[in-house]
């Protein structure tokens, strides 16, 4: 049976952490030149018998995760003798599509296959700025490079618009309709342009100028609109300070432009920056109400957001500005921006820095020094072993074509060198400290569990330093209620603030974290913790009672499900009205509720 040369964990919340039962190899197969002696007659697959390839041999690529068609083209093209000249000719057909190696094309002569990035890694997209770690490419395999460097681009650009809130498939239309080399400008345009005129397909387009007959036939007025609006975005996409940009008008079809570099109002020790913002009257407390959810959401999620939660402007804020791990989050509150303070002591922002005993392993073409976004799975073995299987088969440094297959994988998965081509998943404790959480804070349930819910949880350093304005506000402590709660991570950032909480109120469905936000609690508070398993039972007049009992809250906070709005939910990323991300109504809803019984106080 034919693998695919790629991580084996499309859905791997499901993966099995055992695979004894998996027959894959413990090293790379042999490689020998056995050339038969033999009558001059062809086989099936077209082959004299002089100069066919041991079957073992094939069966061994196969084994290493390339088709049957894949190995025997390859073999076809440059023989068998020079194992790591074949290995490397397999994996490049492997990056530039199976399709075109299996066809009648040749890696010099045949146009590249276009490449979806994995939607598995959405979220949290890594930046690939460094892969060539400012090596001079290969002069033997310099096609072969520019078709990598070519594509490299092309992901690049389709991962920016798509971060400027449009869809991945009309943004790799537009590089199709513009070219690799267009401006992102150009390229926006085009997108903008495609859809305001339907079905119509258009040809290059000018910084400020539509050309073709399709756009002829939508009549000058029309023609003018769509140019103006593609003025006013492409106005949008500039520099602007985060906290100065003009207001949202909240429709659904306006993509949320989100601010390069990520680092909300402002970070700790950042004084370079001034940003002011004005709150609604409607969104001045009581109470203080803090929402999080990932930033690469659906387009118009956010824009939608915000008009429920009293048109409050996000703030975008990439973890791996305060820690060694990326997380793209986007919050709106209600919280003063002034006066903040970071947890102490700091946390590291490198890998080297938080986990050194890597580096010993770690090789010089791996230019990481943080973490992409702790997901809520691990890679599995099959695909470890595959990389060790690749490496081992491989010179040193290997070629460049294994060592970009290497990187993606590492890159998608967080996996760290524990050995001589040797790479691995992050234990949970290593998730915890990266998030913030304590030592052994998940540690109890299940290990699969125990990644699912670090995966979905807050990074506390973060949240601590938007929530340490309440500090000083709440010397007496604060009556909190908590929204989709999971492991606790905005109880453990007031806790490490050192802010007492007197009351919690906490909603979460799942009985795995309240079983670990319990277990926290007992150890560590000595206020009162009520949970609630569904936020639906929260009624209006349940709302009520609970701010009558304490007197109101003083803080609401919580990250409703991602789960339709996370770029690895590849088929039911349907925003706000999927079936777990709807539950964000409700947050409105208990923060409306909150806020008019306390007004009735």
């Amino acid at each position: 049976m034919s693998q695919d040369w790629t991580s084996d964990n499309d859905d791997s919340d499901k993966f099995e952490w055992e695979s004894d039962g998996e027959a894959e190899p413990s090293s790379a197969p042999a490689f020998r030149n056995l050339d038969a002696a033999g009558p001059s007659t062809l086989d099936s697959n077209g082959w004299a018998n002089e100069e066919a390839p041991p079957t073992s041999l094939v069966e061994g690529y196969v084994l290493m995760g390339f088709p049957k068609e894949m190995v025997l083209k390859g073999i076809k093209e440059i023989g068998h003798s020079d194992a790591n000249a074949l290995l490397e000719l397999l994996l490049t057909y492997k990056t530039l599509g199976d399709d075109a190696a299996a066809g009648n094309c040749s890696t010099s002569g045949c146009f590249p296959q276009s490449v979806e990035d994995d939607d598995d890694f959405d979220f949290e997209n890594w930046d690939g700025d460094n892969d060539a770690d400012g090596r001079e490419p290969n002069p033997d395999s310099s096609g072969d490079e520019d078709f990598l460097r070519e594509m490299s681009e092309k992901d690049n650009k389709i991962k920016s618009l798509v971060d400027m809130g449009f869809p991945e498939d009309e943004a790799n239309m537009a590089i199709t309709r513009c070219g690799v080399d267009a401006a992102l400008t150009v390229l926006a345009d085009s997108v903008y342009a495609s859809q305001a005129a339907g079905d119509c397909h258009y040809g290059n387009l000018s910084d400020y100028e539509v050309t073709g007959s399709c756009f002829d036939s939508l009549g000058g007025r029309k023609r003018a609109r769509l140019m103006e609006g593609s003025k006013k975005k492409r106005k949008r996409y500039g520099g602007a300070a985060q906290g100065n940009r003009r207001p949202l008008d909240g429709s659904h079809e306006e993509p949320m432009p989100l601010p390069n570099p990520m680092v909300g109002f402002n970070l700790p020790n950042d004084r370079l920056r001034s940003v002011t913002r004005r709150l609604p009257q409607q969104a001045i407390g009581p109470p203080f109400f803090y929402y999080e959810n990932v930033a690469l959401a659906p387009k118009g999620v956010w824009a939608t957001i915000s008009r429920f939660l009293y048109d409050i402007e996000p703030e975008f804020v990439d973890s791996k500005h305060l820690c060694a791990a990326a997380r793209k989050r986007g919050y709106i509150h209600n919280l003063p921006i002034e006066n903040r303070f970071p947890l102490l002591p700091l946390p590291p922002k490198t890998i080297f820095e938080a986990f050194p005993h890597y580096k010993k392993w770690w090789p010089s073409w791996d230019p990481r020094r943080q973490l992409n976004c702790l997901q809520t799975s691990m890679s599995s073995a099959k695909l470890t072993e595959r990389i060790q299987c690749a490496l081992a088969s491989s010179g040193n440094p290997p070629p460049k074509s294994v060592q970009k297959y290497v990187m993606d994988e590492c890159r998608k998965w967080n996996l760290v060198w524990v050995g001589k081509n040797k790479v691995a998943h992050l234990e949970p404790d290593e998730v915890e400290y990266l998030l913030g959480f304590p030592r052994d804070h998940t540690r109890g349930v299940g290990k699969t569990e125990r990644f699912k819910s670090l995966g979905n949880s807050f990074q506390v350093d973060t949240v601590a330093y938007h929530l340490s304005v309440l500090k000083d506000m709440y010397p007496n402590g604060v009556n909190v209620l908590s929204l989709f709660t999971g492991i606790g991570g905005g109880e453990v950032a007031l806790h490490r603030l050192g802010i007492h909480m007197r009351t919690v109120v906490s909603v979460e469905i799942g009985e795995v974290n309240r079983r670990i936000l319990r277990g926290w609690w007992d150890q560590t508070q000595t206020g009162t913790l009520i949970e609630i398993a569904d936020v639906k039972s929260l009624t209006d007049d349940r709302i009520a009672t609970f701010v009558r009992r304490f007197g109101g809250f003083d803080l609401v906070i919580g990250g409703s499900p991602c789960n339709n709005l996370a770029g690895s939910n590849r088929h039911h990323r349907d925003g706000l009205e999927g079936e777990q991300s709807a539950l964000f109504y409700h947050y409105f809803r208990i923060v409306d509720a909150v806020k008019s019984a306390m007004g009735r106080m």
